[in-house]
């Protein structure tokens, strides 16, 4: 009889002997392997935290005690073991359950997460607010080696250890975000992982040191000094204790005796304490444990073989097209260098990295400090090209505005899966990012409609003395043919289509496939549909724009981004500077003032009416008016 389908709640898991627990986590992975090889998700870290996540909920009591999943997409286990095993299979679908933890899904999450570097921050305050109130109850942070490098994880524990409440951090160490983790604290933590004095001379050292004489002022300092050169010596995860966290582990997080003790013991103490658990990434599953990274965030795949089941048609995808065109223009610029922040391979720069190893900047989950770095880079004399996703550059939206813009500096920010991201949900669309870049003075804005574009895009920002940006979505192109050679594009002007007497669509990136077929659409209902592609977001070509606001009756502008600041509030607020909205009517399509939840790009699009036959029909209605 299988024992996950009995586990409603945390208190049904309380009640399975320890010694079944293991049948337990084989029974979870089998579940977590079924559902993500149809639906896809993240695979990888969610095999690597089921003991760690057993052992939690079989020490703890969920919802009065709080855990709060850094980034949340290893929260999978979580979900099993809190009563959501019959909605499981929907995971990521069309209104089933979220990929991320979600306050509105479950009573047993606490606080929603999608962003990396958070937990340690909102669980301190979970834990000030439970103390404001009188209450008590425990507050646990979990989060991963990779997020924290990010700056808010480090104010987190700063804060924590200085205000001393009661919390508990656990480090989920697999020694990888995404990719490969880099940097000081990564080589920090190696350290701890490998040195196998650190599990056995903590609690010689601690009490050889309490034993030491303390008579006179003199040999007290002296002795203080003695006890700190030894502990910054001998004792494991010193750094964490001078944060002022009571430092257990490194502890096996496959090994769930160890887990409960170490969980248990954490329980009784009144102090800040940090478990440093090291896990496999992918455990259990072969494929996922000798490429975690391939199997991070996944699609759908075969289970016996891990191959990936995708399209063997399919056109290369905008990342592909953009990191070849990348490599290819800096053979020819040697000022020309590439940042990411924890994403090599997600935003294509991995490539660049092995061409020009010397040139190319892994500075992990550090979104601002990319930036910067990157502004200072172009302060003298080289041109970054700073790749990030869409969601993930909202983070550094000062160092943009201060850093960069206000600079005027050679700066060219890439921004990968903009729009609608899908099956990840709201926490990850990219659909802000024009709103927010669009007010930044210098800043030129351009957003291919297809990988052709994209090519010839990217030479013009790399050509420009200044501040620039390019969006483009996440998956295969269109499948254009691929021009020859890359030239750059007259900055500021639009390209239009075709011509039309009644309507003209002015679309910018993925919206101009879908304006052109709506276009075909409305010709069959007697509606003559003018198709522009804007291609530059800033500055607009409002001459193009005011000329054709004379000639038609509604200008209609279509974007993949939120309507609030973005595109077409742009061309309404050109049309209105020269007295144009006198001559016809405007109609801004685009995302909505509200959340997108998940599900398939396609369907949300459908939803949101902008998918070719929503297009036409909300354009008809407005000429009808």
């Amino acid at each position: 009889m299988r024992i996950l389908p009995t586990i409603h709640a945390p208190s049904d898991l309380k009640k399975i002997p320890n010694g079944e627990l293991p049948e337990l986590c084989q029974e979870i992975r089998d579940e977590i392997l079924e559902v993500t090889s149809r639906n896809g998700g993240h695979l990888a870290p969610n095999l690597g935290v089921v003991e760690l996540t057993v052992a939690l909920h079989k020490v703890f009591s969920m919802p009065r005690d709080k855990i709060v999943w850094d980034v949340g997409h290893q929260s999978y286990v979580h979900k099993l073991l809190t009563g959501r095993l019959e909605q499981f299979p929907t995971l990521r679908q069309y209104g089933g359950l979220c990929g991320f933890p979600k306050r509105s899904e479950s009573p047993y999450d606490c606080f929603g997460t999608g962003h990396s570097s958070t937990s340690i921050s909102a669980a301190l305050g979970i834990a000030c607010a439970r103390d404001l109130a009188g209450e008590d109850y425990n507050v646990i942070a979990v989060i991963g080696d990779g997020a924290l490098t990010g700056g808010e994880a480090m104010e987190g524990l700063n804060n924590a250890g200085d205000l001393h409440k009661k919390l508990i951090v656990v480090l989920n160490d697999n020694e990888m975000s995404i990719s490969k983790n880099v940097g000081a604290l990564s080589s920090y933590l190696t350290e701890l992982r490998t040195d196998p004095k650190y599990s056995r001379v903590k609690s010689d050292v601690e009490t050889f040191l309490k034993g030491l004489p303390s008579i006179g002022t003199s040999v007290a300092r002296t002795v203080e000094r003695l006890k700190n050169s030894f502990k910054y010596f001998f004792v494991p995860g010193m750094l964490f204790e001078d944060f002022g966290f009571k430092y257990l582990g490194p502890v096996d997080g496959h090994d769930l005796p160890a887990l409960i003790e170490t969980f248990e013991k954490a329980k009784t103490l009144n102090e800040p304490v940090f478990i440093h658990v090291l896990t496999t990434k992918g455990k259990g599953y072969r494929p996922a444990e000798q490429r975690p990274n391939a199997f991070h965030g996944t699609g759908p795949f075969d289970i016996p073989t891990g191959r990936k089941l995708t399209r063997p048609d399919a056109p290369p995808s905008y990342t592909k097209v953009f990191s070849d065109a990348l490599v290819d223009l800096a053979e020819k610029d040697r000022k020309v260098v590439a940042i990411t922040a924890a994403m090599p391979e997600g935003t294509g720069l991995d490539v660049f990295g092995k061409f020009y190893p010397d040139r190319f900047f892994d500075v992990g989950i550090a979104e601002q400090h990319a930036v910067t770095m990157g502004a200072g880079l172009a302060a003298n004399g080289y041109h970054p090209v700073v790749a990030l996703y869409s969601t993930f550059a909202q983070r550094a939206f000062d160092q943009l505005l201060h850093d960069v813009c206000m600079q005027e500096l050679p700066f060219t920010l890439c921004l990968d899966r903009a729009g609608l991201v899908g099956d990840d949900g709201m926490t990850h669309h990219g659909v802000y990012d024009l709103s927010y870049l669009r007010l930044m003075p210098k800043l030129v804005m351009m957003v291919p409609r297809d990988e052709n574009e994209l090519r010839h895009m990217l030479k013009t920002s790399l050509e420009y003395p200044g501040p620039s940006s390019l969006r483009y979505p996440r998956g295969s192109g269109l499948g254009v043919p691929l021009d020859k050679e890359i030239h750059a594009l007259p900055i500021g002007k639009s390209e239009r289509l075709q011509r039309g007497t009644d309507v003209d669509l002015w679309a910018v990136g993925t919206m101009v496939d879908t304006a052109r077929k709506a276009a075909r659409l409305l010709e069959r209902q007697g509606i003559s549909a003018g198709v522009v592609d804007a291609r530059f977001v800033k500055p607009l070509d409002e001459e193009a724009l005011v000329a054709a606001g004379q000639k038609v009756k509604c200008i209609v502008t279509l974007e993949e981004n939120a309507l609030i600041g973005g595109f077409g509030e742009g061309v309404l607020e050109a049309l209105n500077r020269h007295g144009a909205l006198r001559h016809c009517r405007v109609l801004n399509l685009g995302i909505p003032d509200r959340f997108v939840l998940h599900g398939k790009r396609e369907r949300l699009l459908e939803d949101l009416k902008l998918d070719p036959e929503g297009v036409a029909e909300t354009v008809k209605k407005e000429l009808d008016q």
